[in-house]
Formats: C-alpha cells, structure tokens, sequence
C-alpha cells in the first residue's frame, strides 16, 4: 500500500508562488508515475501535471503550462509542484496521485492508484 502526504498549501496573492511537496512511502514499486490534479468546488478532479518516477516524460494541463513546475528528489520519494504566478482561478484542493501510465490516444494519462489528502491552495485577486 502507497501513502502520499502533501504539504505546501496555503493562500498568496496573485501573481504570487508556492511549492507543494508529495511524500510517498509504501509499496511504490508497482507505480511508473506521479502527478498532481485539483478539483474546483462543485466540479471533477482535474490533472494539472504528471511525470515518470525517476524522470522522463512531463506533461501539464495547458492552464497551468509555462506557470507550473513538476519535479522529484528520488532519494526522499517526494515530488514538488512549484506553482508561480498564481491566478485566482488556481485556487482549488490539490491532490497528489501515484499510479501507472495508460495511453489514451494522444497523449500518456497518469491513472492514479493512489491518493493523498489534498491540501487547499487559495489564490486571492
């Protein structure tokens, strides 16, 4: 069994930035992938970035494209998601995710077998 425990969160201005951290422990070794989603209230849990553990492929949502930056330090099993120029449309709950990559179609999907507890990230204008 995977845990994942996010830390990070919190509420800055826009145009502001914070860092979110994902601590895996566990049973990792059936997973090929990490990334992060948010989910706005009322609406379904959205990817925002997602990458091989151990590194190799990237991929973002076009929203967060050039703003966000998702990153890992293997040796503490933790991945980052370095967030800059926070918009109010940002604020959402944050979760981190571990699972396996499954083609769908264009592009590699990161499907999660995993989750963390979400840590709410609020943006004010």
């Amino acid at each position: 069994q995977v845990q994942l425990v996010e830390s990070g969160g919190g509420s800055v201005q826009a145009g502001g930035s914070l860092r979110l951290s994902c601590a895996a422990s566990g049973y990792t070794n059936r997973m090929n992938c990490m990334g992060w989603f948010r989910q706005f209230p009322g609406k379904e849990r959205e990817g925002v970035a997602r990458t091989s553990i151990g590194g190799g492929r990237t991929y973002y949502a076009d929203s967060v494209k050039g703003r966000f930056t998702i990153s890992q330090d293997n040796a503490k099993n933790t991945v980052y998601l370095q967030m800059n120029s926070l918009k109010p449309e940002d604020t959402a709950m944050y979760y981190c995710a571990a699972g396996v990559w499954v083609w769908a179609g264009t592009q590699s999907q990161c499907v999660p077998n995993a989750w963390g507890q979400g840590t709410q990230v609020t943006v004010s204008a």
